[in-house]
């Protein structure tokens, strides 16, 4: 391990202070013995036991309680004890001082890493029973439904494509969640790549708002869109900002009221643009709000399930959106409803 030459300056300075305080304290003496024996080899013997006897004195006073303070602190760190860790101020300077520092900083840097690893295995065992849960209400439902048709009467016509409509929406809800699944897993991981790109942003609205017009002419919500003339393009992958869109929208219909309505808004903003899901729906309490791009994570579990959702798209959205380098803005008041914003660079 090579030594630095801080390390040895402040070394150094560590065996200076015992020197100088040694000398010191064993000077008194010394000339007291140097000038009253006589015989030279006596007083040279008295001498050296009287400055060792001032070097052990002087490194039990400076040493011995620093080297007490870094036990401790191990000792407190080995046990997890990291509420009692706390450290007097101790004077910067020599090597020691810098140990025990370091010692302080290590126990520290510890008790964030383990709070940190504490609560990815509680978000990991909520993740996966989040997952058991979502699977297992529709495998319940197809089985149920599969078994009432083995026991109903085969030439009723009527019963039988009524439970085979319910089977295949709760296939249709398992294999939209295993899409989703998989797609947040890949986003995760970074091997799903984005492929930015010039684009003109009103056109994939207005593509936004016409694919979402059946559901929400069955839900009895307006959408319309409110963009300034001349928009310069902006820089971004378009299927992937298209999923964003359609997710957003999707929500803003599905959480309205009858008669309500939905706007996206584009506003020019420096150099980006700020996109604005806007909606007078039944809002988001703010509690919940933190908490809307965790995966599975509902504000109201029932009505969430009878919207179909999978509990994921958010959370696809926050991660689409950090690939961006943006980030989601969520904005609610309960019975008022709710604006979802992100911006995008513009391309000049």
């Amino acid at each position: 391990m090579r030594v630095g030459p801080r390390a040895l300056f402040r070394f150094g300075r560590l065996a200076w202070k015992l020197a100088a305080y040694s000398v010191l304290l064993a000077l008194l003496p010394m000339l007291a013995v140097g000038f009253g024996v006589g015989d030279p080899w006596l007083r040279i013997g008295l001498l050296v036991l009287i400055f060792g006897a001032s070097v052990l004195v002087v490194a039990a006073r400076l040493l011995m309680p620093r080297l007490e303070l870094a036990r401790e602190l191990l000792q407190q760190i080995r046990r997890r004890s990291f509420e009692n860790l706390e450290l007097a101020q101790v004077p910067r300077g020599d090597e020691l001082n810098s140990l025990i520092w370091q010692v302080y900083r290590t126990g520290r840097t510890l008790e964030k890493e383990i709070e940190e690893l504490r609560r990815m295995e509680n978000y990991r065992r909520e993740f996966l029973g989040n997952v058991s849960h979502e699977l297992k209400t529709p495998i319940f439902s197809i089985r149920g439904f599969t078994e009432t048709l083995l026991e109903a009467d085969p030439g009723d016509e009527t019963v039988r494509r009524t439970f085979l409509k319910k089977i295949l929406r709760n296939a249709d809800r398992l294999a939209n969640l295993v899409r989703d699944l998989t797609e947040i897993s890949r986003l995760e991981t970074g091997a799903l790549q984005l492929q930015p790109a010039p684009f003109d942003l009103p056109a994939l609205v207005r593509e936004v708002l016409e694919s979402m017009e059946p559901l929400a002419s069955t839900r009895q919500v307006s959408l319309r869109g409110c963009f300034p003339e001349n928009l310069p393009r902006v820089l971004g992958d378009r299927e992937r900002l298209r999923q964003v869109l359609l997710n957003l929208v999707d929500n803003a219909i599905k959480y309205n009221n009858p008669g309500g309505f939905v706007e996206v808004r584009l506003q020019e903003q420096n150099e980006s643009v700020r996109v604005a899901v806007v909606d007078n729906g039944i809002g988001i309490a703010p509690q919940h709000i933190p908490r809307l791009t965790e995966r599975f994570y509902r504000v109201d579990r029932s009505r969430s399930r009878e919207q179909g959702g999978t509990g994921l798209g958010l959370a696809i959205v926050k991660h689409i959106l950090n690939a961006h380098q943006t980030r989601l803005e969520i904005e609610s008041t309960p019975g008022r409803g709710s604006t979802f914003a992100f911006c995008l660079p513009l391309v000049r």
